[in-house]
């Protein structure tokens, strides 16, 4: 009896994945980790250049297509590979070749990797640089840190980006999202239908050895992609308000602050004087984390969940964070450290863990806890597989039942694909 061919699935990153970067390139990872176990048969195609932390897709069996945008050689490619299901890495690439799929490969189940909800992120930066605007005093940003999903949406609605992102999520027939608080947002007050929208958290595997003791470990650390502008925002309130508070308490505390594609206002800022080291890019992350004592992320802004928190219940570093960097990542458990609404709470928090022996362990087997109950490959992935083979089965239902999609579609496609050709017409010439 022979088999039946392996499914094919094409995947159009952003970016080529970079996962010891961002955990944005870390998810997709994961996913594909996930359609390789079951025998998947992927390729890998981005517009993007290649970055210096770039993985190696090819030597896990993942074919690797680089593509152009506004090139109808995309048209040829995607005919030919007729896959039967693509992923979208972030809104933008179903914004640029959804029309090229659907027109080409009608049948191929289309699905959205948000990453996160791009809009939330980007409103919530535009509030706290009108907070900034409006007020000098450094410490207090509890306003910003929990409005009620009602109040998220009227500071999106209006935004362009929005409008744009909400009508990829509709027009795609599947939606992965990272957080359970953005699919809330989304279904309550941007009213997509939930059955558009899927859960798919990171998915790490708890560790089996033990990480370093509390006597072995020195130093706070923070550790961030400088690109993502929630990371670099962190710094900054750090350096300013954070960073003086803890180094009151203890003078010859010590902070290293690692991430890819370090700037040069970044660098600046380092001062071995304060204790204040700003490292560049950290080779293993993981071994970094573990070696640090106590993890620092005061986000003031961001969506999703955060790689970084992820990285240090893994390493069994406890972390101080604020209600932006805990949102959707422990529902009623037990937090692996402490979220602070001020600097002052936040300085303290990290002071008393730093410490506290105690405290520490307690803190640092709540990350193992949470680790366990929330992001198991073991539950995510077969989900993750299930939801795609029953979205695949009934996908004409699914198309009908979501109107304003088509609807979205039709207008949409249209107008993107005569701007592709009038792109692709004037650079011939």
């Amino acid at each position: 009896m022979t088999q039946p061919p392996a499914t094919k699935v094409l995947v159009i990153g952003y970016v080529w994945p970079e996962p010891r970067s961002s955990a944005a390139s870390g998810h997709v990872m994961q996913i594909l980790d996930t359609f390789l176990q079951q025998g998947w048969d992927i390729t890998f195609s981005s517009p993007a250049g290649t970055g210096e932390h770039r993985a190696d897709l090819t030597s896990l069996g993942i074919r690797e297509v680089p593509i152009e945008l506004n090139n109808s050689s995309f048209d040829t490619f995607v005919s030919e590979l007729a896959p039967d299901i693509v992923l979208f890495d972030q809104f933008m690439m179903e914004e640029q070749f959804g029309w090229r799929v659907e027109k080409h490969c009608p049948d191929a189940l289309r699905v959205l990797e948000t990453s996160d909800l791009q809009s939330l992120r980007h409103a919530r930066y535009q509030r706290l640089k009108e907070r900034l605007k409006a007020s000098d005093d450094a410490n207090d940003f509890s306003e910003l840190f929990a409005p009620a999903l009602r109040e998220e949406f009227e500071f999106m609605a209006d935004t362009d980006l929005a409008k744009r992102e909400i009508a990829a999520l509709y027009r795609c027939d599947l939606n992965l999202m990272i957080s359970e608080v953005e699919i809330e947002l989304l279904v309550e007050q941007f009213k997509l239908p939930r059955n558009l929208l899927h859960w798919c958290p990171l998915m790490v595997d708890a560790p089996s050895a033990p990480s370093p003791a509390f006597e072995d470990r020195a130093h706070f650390l923070s550790i961030g992609n400088f690109r993502h502008a929630p990371n670099w925002d962190a710094v900054l309130w750090m350096k300013t308000m954070i960073w003086p508070l803890i180094r009151a308490q203890l003078p010859e505390a010590q902070l290293h602050i690692y991430g890819a594609y370090t700037p040069p206002k970044a660098t600046a800022l380092h001062n071995a004087a304060q204790g204040f080291h700003v490292m560049n890019w950290a080779e293993d992350a993981l071994q970094v984390m573990s070696a640090a004592r106590v993890c620092l992320a005061p986000l003031r802004f961001g969506a999703g969940i955060k790689g970084k928190i992820v990285d240090a219940m893994l390493c069994g570093t406890p972390n101080v964070t604020t209600p932006i960097g805990a949102e959707a990542m422990h529902r009623e458990q037990p937090w692996p450290g402490a979220v602070t609404q001020t600097a002052r709470e936040f300085a303290d928090c990290a002071v008393r863990l730093y410490k506290d022996k105690d405290l520490w362990m307690s803190a640092q087997s709540h990350g193992q806890i949470l680790l366990a109950e929330r992001y198991q490959p073991s539950i995510h992935g077969p989900a993750l597989i299930e939801k795609l083979l029953y979205c695949q089965q009934h996908l004409a239902q699914l198309r009908r039942d979501n109107f304003t999609g088509s609807m979205l579609r039709h207008h949409h496609h249209k107008s993107t694909q005569y701007m592709a050709q009038w792109i692709e017409a004037k650079n011939r010439h």
